[in-house]
């Protein structure tokens, strides 16, 4: 299994101090995280693309390029990159760059967004949400397995034979599709023949697990090689030395964005009791010390047998020192006792 850590750069208030880093302090910090993550021997790192205030990070291909500097191995990806509000010709020209500045080591996770500001932002109609993300994929699939293309549609003027540059050092780059739990979506996935990341962000995960049958499904109806057919799994998560430190120092920063996008939402105040709930074994959090997150995916690698696990440890504004040491413990306690045990098993 890979596993690594994604984030979408958070530019909230730190929920004890009320301290709130510069942009550029949180990106300088974003790009240390990135290089001890390769260092620690973690597989891949994700960044989310948003285009409001409490977020820095709107153009995630500009800062893993300048994490592909400092690092060697790890795979670069976003985590998601808005492709419904997004030209597929600039995305897929961004990531072939960052590709050919890593070394090969460039993905794109596409999704639809849950996020809406992009939308008005760049004069798209969110009457087409689901369409223009369709269109969009069918163009990028297009783009990035042939040289020259020819396509139209009805969101962005047609292409007659047109060349897109630069290639990757990939072919082809990887793109993955990254949904919420939408039955649809899924569907959409597995006949493209696509890898699923599905993101748990509440209640227990094995309600995801008919999800995950009916993206198999899909693609084995398609005619794709169900050996191709990958499934990531990203949840909250932090690790640190003992359980209920964890707890400690992982919520407030939880509760104040959750309760935030409640307010956005409809949903009610997160609570210390809702959190310890999803903190428990079956629940969605993987945020303990290092064998109770070694436990949470394993448990969910019981329900999913998936192939990649994403951690989002800045779910809100932590302090850079406990992010970089959940980072480590990551990286050095529970992946490799994951990567063990999930080969032994495989091996049975």
């Amino acid at each position: 299994m890979e596993l690594g850590v994604y984030t979408f750069g958070e530019l909230t208030k730190d929920a004890v101090t009320g301290d709130r880093l510069s942009p550029a302090q949180r990106l300088r910090d974003l790009v240390e995280e990135v290089e001890l993550a390769d260092q620690v021997g973690l597989d891949v790192f994700g960044l989310g693309e948003h285009h409001r205030p409490d977020y820095v990070v709107s153009a995630p291909a500009v800062v893993l390029a300048a994490a592909a500097e400092r690092t060697k191995r790890i795979r670069l990806t976003s985590a998601v990159t808005v492709l419904s509000s997004d030209d597929p010709i600039r995305v897929f020209q961004s990531f072939a760059t960052l590709d050919l500045l890593s070394g090969g080591r460039a993905e794109i996770m596409a999704g639809r967004g849950s996020f809406i500001e992009s939308f008005p932002l760049f004069g798209y109609d969110l009457d087409d949400y689901d369409a223009l993300f369709a269109e969009k994929l069918d163009l990028l699939l297009k783009i990035r397995g042939e040289g020259r293309v020819t396509w139209a549609g009805r969101h962005r003027a047609p292409l007659s034979d047109q060349p897109v540059y630069p290639r990757p050092v990939q072919e082809p780059l990887p793109v993955w599709s990254a949904v919420g739990g939408t039955p649809q979506s899924v569907v959409r996935a597995g006949t493209l023949g696509l890898p699923l990341a599905l993101g748990i962000i509440g209640g227990q995960p094995e309600r995801f697990a008919p999800l995950v049958s009916l993206y198999r499904e899909a693609g084995s109806r398609a005619g794709h090689d169900p050996a191709n057919l990958k499934v990531g799994i990203n949840t909250h998560a932090y690790v640190v030395d003992t359980s209920q430190q964890a707890a400690d120092e992982f919520f407030p920063a939880y509760a104040q964005v959750m309760t935030q996008l409640g307010r956005e939402r409809g949903w009610p105040p997160t609570t210390r009791p809702q959190f310890d709930a999803m903190q428990e074994p079956r629940g969605a959090l993987a945020v303990g010390g290092p064998q109770e997150v070694i436990d949470k995916i394993l448990f969910q690698y019981e329900l999913f047998r998936h192939d990649r696990y994403l951690a989002q440890f800045s779910v809100g504004t932590l302090p850079h020192a406990r992010i970089m040491r959940s980072i480590e413990l990551l990286g050095t306690k529970v992946a490799p006792v994951v990567r063990a045990e999930i080969a032994r098993r495989k091996a049975v």
